[in-house]
């Protein structure tokens, strides 16, 4: 028989008993001891720039170095950046599906959901041999935001589906996290709308760790040195999210080459990511 907990079992998560229609039974592959621990929901678009990606993938990380278990949703995009950052660094992170446990979906996902029932929780009220049906995954939506005391939006579109789990979270009185964008970016509308209607900006991904009265473990790597002009642009990258060359090169009055240069450089040296001619921070 399929491994289950029902709304009487002990482990059932209490704070997911707390939320209006909460799943008579949650089925499960992995450790489902993970279900008790305290939980972030991470979500946002599929349709993810890179630097949403990389920032997702951060959260996920910074969380799991404090102990913090990330859940998010095993979409391709803001959700799998999330849970690929928390299993990278060696913490827990549970996928809710809408669908069985034993379908994968997206396909292409098959890779992440195998290594997730390895090393975390794949879950789902929904039993096995159910496919993903298209109204499954606003449902499924509610018990990520049901199993955690905060959810992050990265990037939302105008209609995206990680709008419909910070409305979930909202109205379960959970705190609801955006992390702000270009208003200019199709990516950036939801959550800078979210913002706007009250959603706590995401400034520094430590406050979402204080906030839970838990303090950030420091990160333990050692500090990246840098020379003068590879400081100076990396320092304009950091204060202007996302530039070009041409940014950097006005602002610095460095030839293109040269600063090219010196973006591999910082590339390499794990600072920046490139994408489509943008330059911004990992």
């Amino acid at each position: 028989m399929k491994n289950y907990i029902d709304k009487n079992s002990e482990i059932y998560p209490y704070l997911l008993k707390e939320i209006s229609s909460p799943p008579e039974r949650l089925y499960y592959d992995g450790d489902i001891s993970i279900i008790e621990n305290t939980a972030i929901g991470v979500v946002g678009s599929r349709k993810a720039s890179k630097y949403g990606e990389s920032i997702a993938k951060k959260i996920g990380e910074k969380l799991c170095k404090s102990e913090i278990t990330v859940v998010s949703g095993l979409a391709i995009g803001i959700d799998s950046a999330a849970h690929l950052g928390a299993l990278d660094a060696g913490g827990k992170t549970i996928a809710v599906l809408g669908c069985g446990t034993d379908i994968c979906y997206p396909a292409q996902n098959r890779r992440l959901m195998d290594r997730i029932r390895k090393e975390g929780l794949v879950i789902s009220e929904y039993p096995d041999g159910t496919p993903p049906i298209s109204y499954h995954f606003p449902q499924r939506n509610r018990i990520i935001s049901g199993l955690c005391e905060s959810t992050v939006v990265v990037e939302a579109g105008r209609k995206s589906g990680s709008l419909i789990t910070a409305e979930f979270a909202a109205s379960q009185g959970r705190n609801v996290y955006a992390v702000p964008g270009n208003i200019t970016s199709f990516s950036s509308f939801g959550t800078n709308m979210l913002i706007r209607d009250g959603a706590t900006p995401l400034i520094v991904i430590d406050d979402i760790i204080r906030d839970l009265g838990i303090e950030p473990k420091a990160d333990e790597a050692a500090p990246v040195k840098l020379g003068a002009d590879e400081d100076k642009i990396f320092k304009f990258i950091c204060r202007s999210s996302e530039v070009t060359v041409d940014d950097i090169s006005r602002e610095t009055m460095m030839s293109p080459e040269k600063i090219n240069g010196i973006l591999t450089i910082l590339e390499i040296k794990g600072l920046i990511e490139s994408s489509l001619g943008k330059i911004f921070v990992v």
